[in-house]
Parts: C-alpha cells; sequence; structure tokens
C-alpha cells in the first residue's frame, strides 16, 4: 500500500508532466498552422496557368 507521501510525490510528478506536455502541444500547434499556411501559399503556385484560346479550324467546304 502506497503512503499518502508517495501518492503526492506521484500526482506532482503527473502535474509537471501534464504542463510539459501541454506546452509542447501548443507549441506543435503553432507549427502546424505554419505548415498549413506555407502548403496553401505552395498549392496557389503550383495552379497551372489556363490554355489559350485556339481558334477553331473551318472545315474545307463539301463537294457536292
Amino acid at each position: 500500500m502506497a503512503t499518502a507521501k508517495q501518492i503526492q510525490y506521484r500526482i506532482g510528478q503527473t502535474k509537471k508532466k501534464l504542463a510539459k506536455l501541454n506546452k509542447d502541444l501548443n507549441v506543435t500547434k503553432g507549427k502546424m498552422k505554419t505548415l498549413e499556411g506555407q502548403l496553401k501559399k505552395a498549392k496557389s503556385a503550383e495552379k497551372p496557368k489556363g490554355k489559350k484560346a485556339v481558334p477553331k479550324k473551318k472545315s474545307p467546304a463539301k463537294k457536292k
């Protein structure tokens, strides 16, 4: 059976771990937003330009 001090110690360690993970999570979210912005810019830069309109050729006159 664990003593009260041991349990308090474990709770303290868990709180520290949680605080560190939350900090890492916020940093990671920021990096994700940055990368998503870069991806959006890259996609818009890669869009193919529209093809130029080529006039249709007239069909040759039919022989009677």
